[in-house]
C-alpha cells in the first residue's frame, strides 16, 4: 500500500458496492438453484456462472487497487480489539470473494460441466471426478454460509459505524456525501 487517505478512491467504492449486489445476489441465486428442480434452475444456473467469473474478476481488480491505492486508517480511538476485527474480517472477506468462484469453476470442472463467460469456454482446473465433485460442492455450499455471515456482521458493523459510534469509517466507503469525521492524528 502507498498512502492511507482519509476515503477510499471513486473506483474502490464503485467496486466496493457493485461487488456486494453481486454477491448478495449470487447468494440468492444460489439458494434458489440448490430449493428447486423445475426449469427455473437452468435459468439460474445460467446466471450464476458468469455472475462468479465476473466477480472473480473484479475481486482481482479490486485487490491491485488495494494494494496501489492503500486504505483509509481505523479512527484512532478505536478499541484495539475492534480494529483486529475490521482486519480479520477483510481479510476473510478477499479470501471468500477469491475462494468462493474458484471453488465453484472447481466443483464444475470435477463433474465435467463447462464453465462459459462471455462466449469463452473456460478450461478445466481440476480433474473430472464424483468424490471431488461432492467435496467441493459441500465446501461451496459451506462457505456460501460463511459468506452470508461475514456479509451480515460486515453490514451490521457499518450501521453501528455510521449510527452510533460517528467515527467516519463508514462514511470512509460511503457512496455518497459527506466527509470523514476522523481525527487527524494517525
Amino acid at each position: 500500500m502507498r498512502r492511507s487517505p482519509d476515503q477510499f478512491t471513486p473506483w474502490q467504492k464503485l467496486l466496493h458496492w457493485s461487488m456486494a449486489a453481486g454477491i448478495l445476489a449470487m447468494l440468492f441465486i444460489g439458494v434458489g438453484m440448490v430449493s428447486t428442480i423445475d426449469r427455473d434452475y437452468l435459468l439460474l444456473v445460467g446466471l450464476h456462472k458468469p455472475l462468479g467469473v465476473v466477480l472473480l474478476m473484479l475481486v482481482v481488480i479490486r485487490l491491485l487497487l488495494r494494494w496501489r491505492s492503500g486504505a483509509p486508517a481505523l479512527p484512532d480511538g478505536m478499541p484495539v480489539a475492534m480494529k483486529l476485527a475490521a482486519r480479520l474480517s477483510h481479510v476473510l472477506f478477499y479470501i471468500l470473494m477469491l475462494a468462493m468462484p474458484l471453488l465453484g469453476w472447481a466443483m464444475l470442472s470435477a463433474a465435467n460441466y463447462p464453465v462459459v463467460a462471455a462466449g469463452f469456454r473456460l478450461p478445466a482446473i481440476v480433474p473430472v471426478s464424483a468424490e471431488l465433485h461432492d467435496l467441493l460442492w459441500n465446501a461451496h455450499r459451506f462457505l456460501a454460509m460463511v459468506l452470508f455471515a461475514l456479509f451480515l456482521l460486515h453490514l451490521a458493523a457499518a450501521l453501528f459505524h455510521a449510527w452510533v459510534r460517528r467515527d467516519g469509517v463508514f462514511e470512509a466507503m460511503a457512496p455518497f456525501g459527506r466527509n470523514s469525521k476522523r481525527s487527524a492524528g494517525r
